[in-house]
């Protein structure tokens, strides 16, 4: 059985190196040269700060990270928001999420994902810039592997903060943030827990994951046949690393819930071998879950946040997320502004304030037009063709 227990371990090594080489993950990662470009107080009992950190190629990750104020003695749980098509550390339930945990005790970092916010060239958002499709198709693999090493970096920066537990960072990733971290939390041991919301549902040859946006999504994962039944095996090195949450609305049409639902998970569940958990909601389709009840229980369990308990949380309000909007003045992407998906959102706690463009901006404009270069999604393209295996 021990000799067993080694062959498969070295199995499962030998994957996840394959998955970086793959993916054109660096190993080791590049060196975080972090700078904080400023603080401002983020709501009552909620400090942020302003860093960028080194990614692929020397470009920078501008991104926003919350923390409980005053800041208890023990050192805290950390949490990585990774966002969804389109969305940003402006995203709304990147910075609710960010002020709402870091009311429980956690540090929490949001980041602006490649071609969006500060990394998108004319500084916008919902742009999906990344999105074009480039050739060949090593650039769709190096895509998926910088939007993975991004989130190693996020890892490695709050590892380094001399106020938070490395043993007890997680992460939360929506829609094509789940599939982001589908794959970063097979191959990121250091991450204690895993959500994936809106996604998760990972399938065979042809089918839906393999025929989602190809440069983020499609190829990188048909790039992973060589590990056979890949859903079953992602999850495998899942189970290696620690727990996973997949979450879902049984009614989200987005990423096919209706055909990939408790049966299929429990199929997947039996394939694997694994101990990930995964729950429903009834009359739900896409949404940003980790903002909610259940995940934030689920993230007590495993993190110990120290400023809640699980009796906390459940005494928590709730905030209809569409209503909210409307009164802060707070911008959703109308795509999924709807009751059945963001905008029917109940999200933990009633007191999570609108937060500025302007406050949520790493840079000032003259100062990012400076910074330009270093940060968007044209300079990595630039330097990832200039870099393609001859």
């Amino acid at each position: 059985m021990k000799t067993l227990a080694l062959v498969l371990l070295a199995a499962s090594g030998a994957n996840i190196a394959r998955i970086k080489q793959t993916l054109f993950i660096p190993d080791p990662l590049p060196g975080l040269e972090t700078r904080v470009h400023g603080r401002f107080d983020a709501a009552p009992g909620v400090m942020a700060e302003r860093v960028t950190y080194a990614t692929q190629f020397g470009l920078r990750v501008p991104a926003i990270v919350y923390s409980p104020k005053p800041r208890p003695a023990l050192k805290l749980p950390a949490l990585v928001i990774v966002n969804g098509h389109g969305g940003d550390k402006y995203s709304w339930y990147a910075f609710h999420s960010g002020i709402q945990y870091a009311r429980g005790g956690a540090v929490v970092l949001t980041y602006d994902p490649i071609g969006e916010g500060e990394r998108n060239s004319e500084r916008k958002s919902g742009t999906r810039a990344h999105d074009r499709i480039e050739q060949p198709e090593e650039l769709g693999r190096r895509m998926g592997g910088l939007m993975i090493t991004d989130v190693m970096q996020a890892v490695s920066y709050l590892a380094s903060r001399p106020d938070v537990d490395r043993t007890r960072i997680a992460a939360a990733g929506y829609s094509m943030g789940s599939f982001v971290l589908s794959l970063a939390c097979a191959v990121e041991l250091r991450l204690r827990a895993c959500v994936l919301a809106g996604g998760g549902n990972l399938d065979g040859p042809g089918e839906y994951w393999d025929r989602s946006k190809p440069m983020c999504q499609g190829i990188p994962y048909r790039s992973l046949s060589f590990l056979g039944d890949r859903a079953a095996e992602i999850y495998r090195l899942h189970a290696r690393r620690g727990a996973t949450l997949i979450f879902n609305g049984l009614e989200d049409t987005v990423v096919a819930i209706p055909t990939h639902g408790p049966d299929f998970f429990a199929d997947l569940k039996r394939r694997s071998g694994a101990a990930f958990e995964y729950e429903f909601v009834s009359g739900a389709s896409h949404r940003p879950y980790f903002v909610t009840r259940p995940v934030a229980l689920w993230l007590e369990r495993h993190l110990d946040f120290p400023n809640w308990t699980s009796a906390d949380i459940e005494a928590l309000p709730e905030t209809h997320i569409s209503e909210w909007a409307r009164l802060n003045g707070v911008p959703m992407d109308r795509l999924y502004a709807t009751e059945d998906r963001e905008g029917g959102t109940r999200a933990l706690g009633d007191d999570v304030p609108g937060l500025s463009r302007e406050a949520l901006s790493v840079f000032q404009p003259d100062e990012w037009e400076r910074e330009k270069e270093r940060l968007v999604y044209e300079s990595w393209l630039n330097e990832a063709r200039a870099r393609l295996a001859k």
